[in-house]
């Protein structure tokens, strides 16, 4: 095995922040690594002569046929005559296992972010949740018609628009056995089971299953927790909220849980072009693993941090506590 030379940077970054925990000693790691890069890097180096090689053949190929109109056919032949085009496989299945379920079995939308900007990075994992309102209020999803535009301070008019599209939402993905969530006046929990309070009586949901969770007092919770499709939604009620003190219900907003999963990027990466450069982006990735990583930034003339959300913690039915997860799984 040849022996390894590592930047003391990237030595330091290692041995004094990446292996601390572990339980792996630096020797040890150090040995594992330079198995790796005698095994892998012979290879690495034949995959890049081997890539050279064809883009070599396809250069010239272009360059003797520079004055003539490409023929997808012959152009086809010669791609897979020199190999970088090979025949289509038999059919194939694939099978996987333990996989998280914000893969696996979870519909939401999934943010690609640099992995070399830490503020980038921490936007896209707190982007798991977001308010209901503030996407209704800040878009062309809700109309400007009917004195409801945007900008100039807080428009009452787009307002009410916002609470009652949001209503709406909440009848799509947690309809009432009877009435509708815009006729709310309150929700409480009783026996392990969601009451709406309607100006005809209380109602429960039309599939009962779908409310997992609350915070504070049954009787009165500042949040109610649904579940719809695999995805959460929470209802945020406070009535002394500048928008939950006008609400029957003292709903203030919706919080839905969106941005499920995050890939973090690699792309931008080949800027890293030193060992500090890349501690740097080792630095990021191992701060989101860790949850450590935060990022200062300038905003309104005063200094502002950002971190990670932590995960979320509610009553469940039957009492418990029910962990649902703040930020968005990292790939």
């Amino acid at each position: 095995m040849p022996e390894l030379t590592v930047a003391p940077v990237l030595k330091s970054f290692v041995e004094d922040e990446a292996l601390p925990g572990l339980g792996i000693a630096a020797a040890d790691f150090w040995a594992g690594f330079g198995e790796i890069v005698a095994r892998f890097a012979p290879r690495d180096k034949a995959l890049l002569e081997t890539r050279d090689a064809l883009q070599a053949r396809i250069d010239a190929w272009h360059h003797e046929h520079r004055a003539q109109p490409i023929d997808a056919a012959s152009y086809t032949r010669f791609l897979t005559e020199i190999g970088y085009l090979l025949p289509p496989p038999a059919p194939f299945a694939v099978s996987t296992s333990n996989v998280d379920d914000e893969i696996a079995h979870v519909a939401g939308p999934q943010l690609v972010v640099p992995v070399s900007n830490a503020r980038y990075a921490l936007n896209a994992g707190n982007a798991r949740w977001g308010s209901l309102y503030d996407a209704l209020y800040g878009t062309d999803a809700i109309s400007d018609e009917g004195g409801a535009a945007r900008g100039g301070g807080f428009n009452k008019a787009r307002g009410a628009k916002v609470v009652a599209k949001a209503r709406t939402v909440l009848d799509q993905a947690a309809p009432l056995a009877a009435g509708s969530h815009a006729d709310a006046q309150g929700y409480a929990v009783e026996d392990g089971k969601l009451w709406i309070e309607l100006p005809s009586g209380k109602t429960a949901l039309a599939q009962p299953e779908k409310f997992v969770g609350y915070r504070g007092d049954a009787s009165a919770p500042s949040a109610v927790l649904l579940r719809n499709h695999g995805l959460h939604l929470e209802l945020v009620i406070d009535r002394t909220h500048a928008i939950g003190r006008d609400d029957p219900a003292g709903l203030a907003d919706v919080l839905l849980e969106s941005a499920v999963s995050t890939i973090m990027d690699c792309e931008d990466s080949i800027a890293a072009v030193d060992a500090a450069d890349k501690v740097d982006v080792y630095r990021c990735w191992l701060g989101l693993m860790q949850g450590t990583l935060s990022a200062a930034f300038q905003k309104d003339g005063r200094t502002m941090q950002r971190r990670l959300n932590p995960d979320r913690e509610y009553t469940s039915p039957s009492g418990g506590t029910l962990t649902v997860p703040g930020r968005s799984l990292m790939l």
